[in-house]
């Protein structure tokens, strides 16, 4: 073409490659900062006000920095230098928070804090940092989001800016190998199918994301539940308690167990004490258990609570007389009315106590 300009194709091509190229490439396996729960890359927690989001992440810091365990149960592996950037703190309140979590242990060396830092420089003072710590996969908490959440720029939308943020907060993580970058955020406050809409504000800053976690626990709880989802990470619920107002723990000694104490929770959840005890009672039998031991166990009316709980989707039956888990129930709004509305009145003939 004349006057073509191949130097500008050239400039605009210089990113592309073949098939060829990426057969031959050995990439490092994706590393984690906590275990099978918080990866490399840009990170968003979210949760209600006042749930203990704040002790969570400062709980993961610790354990990441002093390579110890994190939720009392997931090896944080050797010691790395952590950033936490507690922006709703002071010095005493973070002596003392360190102090309750780590009981008679020193607070590690490893461990950096920032209390006070001007929005407009986050970025720049995190990547100051970063290059303090270049090649030791370091991890960085900012808490919280909302303390430097800058407002929209002339004729951007609340996505537009929303977007923009969560862009560059990924784009650091990903000119860093190995650097877990943790945002600590508010849910918005309204019920949602998918746990991710739960992320406050619009879908801008949980689709530039590459992980996200919902930390959620009723109020006056001790038990609450943490969902992770994200690009590289397997999704995944887990059970958590909450103890002494400060100390987050996995639900059993492994992610496995926690996923499953979760799933029995969300099974339970609305029912009466007698049809949670069949569900956990089943539960313990991932090829199935047949009726009669089930009514030999816990009682002559286990065997109608059986059927109920199966047409209701709460176990499986897999053939006549035998009965399975189920991997997972209907969760949204909607059908959790249809399972609590089945239940006033068939939980009710059975003479089960309501909860």
């Amino acid at each position: 073409m004349i006057g073509h300009n191949y130097d500008e194709d050239n400039a605009l091509l210089v990113e592309l490659r073949n098939g060829a190229w990426l057969d031959q490439q050995d990439f490092p396996p994706l590393a984690y900062a906590i275990p099978g729960v918080l990866p490399e890359g840009s990170s968003l927690l979210v949760g209600p006000p006042k749930i203990g989001k704040s002790w969570f992440v400062l709980s993961l810091a610790l354990a990441v920095a002093a390579g110890g365990r994190a939720l009392s149960a997931l090896e944080a592996g050797q010691p790395r230098p952590v950033l936490y950037l507690a922006l709703e703190d002071g010095d005493r309140r973070m002596q003392d928070r360190c102090r309750q979590l780590l009981g008679s242990d020193a607070i590690p060396k490893d461990f950096f804090y920032i209390t006070r830092v001007m929005p407009s420089r986050v970025t720049a003072t995190i990547g100051a940092w970063i290059r303090c710590h270049a090649g030791a996969a370091p991890l960085v908490v900012l808490d919280t989001l909302g303390k430097v959440m800058p407002p929209a720029l002339a004729g951007e939308s609340a996505y537009q800016r929303d977007y923009r943020i969560g862009g560059q907060i990924k784009a650091m993580c990903d000119e860093n190998p190995g650097l877990t970058l943790l945002v600590n955020h508010h849910d918005r406050k309204a019920a949602a199918e998918d746990f991710v809409d739960s992320v406050s504000g619009t879908n801008g800053l949980a689709g530039a994301a590459d992980t996200i976690l919902v930390l959620t626990r009723p109020r006056q709880e001790m038990r609450g539940v943490l969902k992770v989802t994200g690009r590289d990470v397997p999704e995944g619920e887990y059970a958590l308690t909450f103890e002494h107002g400060s100390a987050w723990a996995l639900d059993g000694p492994t992610l496995d167990v926690a996923a499953l104490n979760a799933r029995e929770q969300r099974l339970a959840a609305g029912l009466s004490d007698r049809s949670a005890e069949v569900i956990a009672f089943v539960a313990q039998y991932p090829d199935g258990v047949r009726a009669a031991d089930v009514e030999r166990e816990l009682g002559a009316d286990a065997r109608r609570y059986l059927a109920r709980l199966a047409e209701s989707g709460r176990i499986h039956r897999a053939k006549r007389g035998l009965y399975t888990p189920v991997p997972s129930v209907p969760v949204s709004q909607e059908d959790n009315v249809i399972h609590l509305g089945h239940r006033d009145t068939w939980d009710s003939d059975l003479g089960g106590d309501i909860a």
